[in-house]
């Protein structure tokens, strides 16, 4: 158990049988009535992200999420294959379980497979992936970096703005929590 006092992002609790993730909490002391905590919760199979309400206090089961590093190998249909790479043991994920983390998923790559009793949940990617841009309007001469930007389609399929001087086959650094183009490699 857990109390609502000690909350903080990235924990996980189960509530009514689901496990969710904190992502954002804010104890709050009115001048009139009781504290409570204000919360935005991430349910860790569907992705779904809403606001909750706890009194300060109250009691939460405390989910206990197991964290494992493996690499994603390939996908076949809306399956997702990671592979422990230690047991070379391969764990399959579908596409709802994955929700917009597959938009920077390629072969190789190393993410967090998190697993709740035994049963994967869902994945955790790197904070920073980099990927090749398969897809955009060529660059001109005088293209400034504070110019202005384009969009650029990426070899997972990812559309994201880019600088006017990012050409085809340039590779880029993208952050996985904002989906925005972070350098070139």
């Amino acid at each position: 158990m857990i109390s609502t006092n000690d909350l903080k992002t990235g924990v996980t609790v189960e509530i009514d049988g689901e496990v969710f993730m904190i992502v954002d909490f804010q104890h709050v002391k009115p001048g009139k009535g009781a504290a409570f905590v204000r919360t935005k919760i991430k349910n860790v199979k569907t992705g779904q992200v809403f606001e909750r309400t706890f009194r300060a206090g109250e009691k939460l089961n405390r989910a206990i999420v197991e964290r494992k590093t493996m690499q994603y190998i390939y996908s076949e249909g809306d399956v997702y294959y990671f592979m422990d790479t230690q047991t070379y043991e391969q764990i399959p994920l579908n596409k709802d379980q994955l929700g917009d983390s597959v938009d920077y998923l390629k072969e190789n790559l190393e993410v967090m497979v998190m697993l709740h009793e035994g049963v994967s949940i869902g994945i955790e990617l790197p904070t920073f992936v980099e990927l090749e841009v398969t897809e955009t309007e060529p660059g001109f001469k005088g293209d400034t970096a504070t110019g202005g930007s384009k969009p650029a389609t990426l070899e997972t399929g990812l559309t994201v703005q880019v600088p006017l001087f990012i050409n085809i086959g340039d590779i880029i650094r993208v952050d996985t929590r904002t989906g925005e183009y972070l350098g070139r490699v």
